[in-house]
């Protein structure tokens, strides 16, 4: 089939002279799968995780609640006006609950602050994945990391309670809209052989950005210097931003053939090498996109047979990891001691994690879907084993060590499916589809503060919730392909080849094929 490029001003003279071109894979091998232009690109990337992870994190401690004393009354309770003059903090924190006296019935704020966060998150990942896959990855980026640097501000000169939980909200749908781009970013600027390295060092440094935070707030400790410290990081991860080029992939993916040959050839360049010859095959915008078919959003994850099946399976095992990952957090560090230090564990708990998937999921015997169905499982299976252990057990083997454990199992699960996930995907709804995907880890994330209050049926309940949620969504991601060693999907039609299938996936092709002829027939 000949191919012949498209030009705003006709038809390219020369287009039957051209070489019949390259694909995205063969183009990377010239400009340089992961060549120094990569290392910075992917570098400022990933270091601006370490941003994310403070803004993420940032009610932890700016939401602290000392120890304090009430005076006692006789008869009825104070008021709400007179509260702040009767109460006594006998620790030495600076926090919105001593500055806003959020204690007794306004206690419950703290908790609305953290929540609303997670709420922009959620509606984050909905609006900004589709509109990243339709306008692009870079304007997106670029926006929603400058809007979250001036709602952080907000944050920590608000002049009072609610203009500083409106501004969560708002950072929190903008991390959210950051955390999809960044991702999908640090994947399409490199080849593919590397998606799974910068992938893990993604979630690696949001690890280490957290751990960092709970440093940070050691020594800045008054709330508003903390948030403002915290939030400063953004300008510099902007300024740097602004320089990166559009997505090659993204612009291929939408037929734009000659930008994305621009972007590669740029790249290429502050590589070192020579691309003067780099011509990629010209694909049409109908058929890089599919606008004729309704558009290539969110209405093909429905639509598409092969794609429907795999965001079923896909939400809920997002939903899981963030359930049982959330849940045991919360199990984690509801111990004493220095809370500065309890933060910088939570995150440095979760590096061992990483290693383990780089290792695993490049093994042709094991894979993505194989390590991600096998972590899953090891995670349910320590939440398992936390029931058969007494609970005021002095050993190693105790019920905190299991939750751990279980914590970095789910870690490393959670890890590898988000690599796993922009791997199933095609270029043109990538975004969307993470976009979905994280809507049902925000949710699994939303209730799972609820899991340990179940303890009042019984003891075992929240852990069996956990070790259920783990195994069950372990052995459905078996229905899913491998995409180790496998070609990237660029467009929908590159996902009608039953090679890219598991069984369960042939038989919804099968169905759609057996369709189309009863159409045919009876028209």
């Amino acid at each position: 089939m000949s191919l012949t490029p498209f030009f705003l001003f006709g038809c390219d003279a020369n287009a039957q002279n051209r070489p019949p071109g390259m694909d995205l894979e063969e183009a990377f091998q010239v400009v340089g799968e992961f060549g120094p232009y990569q290392r910075r690109v992917v570098a400022l990337l990933v270091l601006t995780q370490v941003y994310m992870a403070c803004q993420s994190m940032l009610i932890v401690l700016v939401g602290s609640t000392p120890e304090y004393q009430v005076e006692q009354q006789d008869g009825a309770a104070f008021s709400l006006q007179e509260l702040p003059q009767h109460v006594t903090f006998t620790e030495d924190i600076d926090s919105i609950v001593t500055e806003w006296f959020l204690i007794k019935q306004q206690a419950y704020k703290v908790s609305l602050a953290g929540s609303l966060f997670f709420v922009g998150l959620l509606v984050g990942n909905i609006v900004f994945g589709p509109l990243s896959d339709k306008i692009g990855r870079r304007p997106v980026y670029l926006t929603s990391m400058f809007l979250e640097v001036v709602f952080g501000y907000v944050t920590a000169f608000a002049p009072s309670y609610e203009v500083f939980a409106v501004s969560r909200l708002l950072v929190g749908l903008m991390n959210g809209a950051i955390g999809l781009v960044c991702f999908v970013f640090t994947q399409e600027y490199v080849g593919k052989s590397y998606w799974a390295m910068t992938g893990t060092l993604a979630s690696m440094t949001f690890a280490v950005g957290i751990t960092l935070f709970g440093a940070l707030g050691y020594f800045i400790q008054p709330w508003r210097s903390l948030a403002t410290a915290a939030n400063s990081s953004g300008i510099l991860f902007f300024l740097l931003s602004v320089t990166l080029p559009e997505s090659p992939r993204w612009l291929y993916s939408q037929g734009q053939t000659k930008r994305a040959e621009e972007v590669l050839r740029y790249m290429a360049v502050r590589n070192g090498n020579s691309a003067n010859n780099l011509i990629l095959q010209r694909v049409g915008a109908k058929k890089a996109g599919n606008h004729d078919n309704g558009g290539a959003g969110v209405q093909q994850l429905v639509i598409h047979p092969v794609l429907r099946l795999r965001t079923m399976v896909l939400m809920y095992v997002w939903y899981a990891c963030s359930l049982v990952y959330y849940g045991l957090t919360l199990g984690a560090s509801e111990m004493s001691g220095n809370r500065y230090v309890n933060v910088a564990m939570y995150g440095l708990v979760e590096l061992p994690a990483y290693p383990l998937c780089m290792y695993f999921i490049n093994k042709h015997w094991a894979g993505r879907r194989k390590s991600m169905a096998s972590f899953l499982c090891l995670a349910g299976s320590a939440c398992l084993c936390t029931m058969l252990i007494p609970e005021n057990t002095g050993s190693l083997l105790s019920v905190t060590s299991l939750a751990l454990l279980g914590k970095l199992m789910v870690s490393a699960a959670f890890n590898i499916v988000y690599i796993y996930t922009s791997e199933l995907y095609p270029t043109v709804i990538r975004n969307a589809a993470l976009g979905v995907c994280s809507m049902s880890c925000r949710v699994g994330g939303i209730l799972a503060p609820f899991v340990p209050s179940m303890r009042a049926l019984h003891n075992s309940v929240p852990f069996t919730v956990f070790c259920l949620s783990g195994l069950s969504a372990g052995c459905l991601g078996l229905l899913l392909p491998e995409t180790l060693n496998q070609p990237a999907a660029e467009t929908l039609e590159e996902l009608g080849s039953p090679t890219r299938s598991r069984v369960l996936e042939n038989k919804a092709l099968l169905y759609e094929d057996e369709e189309a002829k009863y159409s045919s027939n009876h028209n």
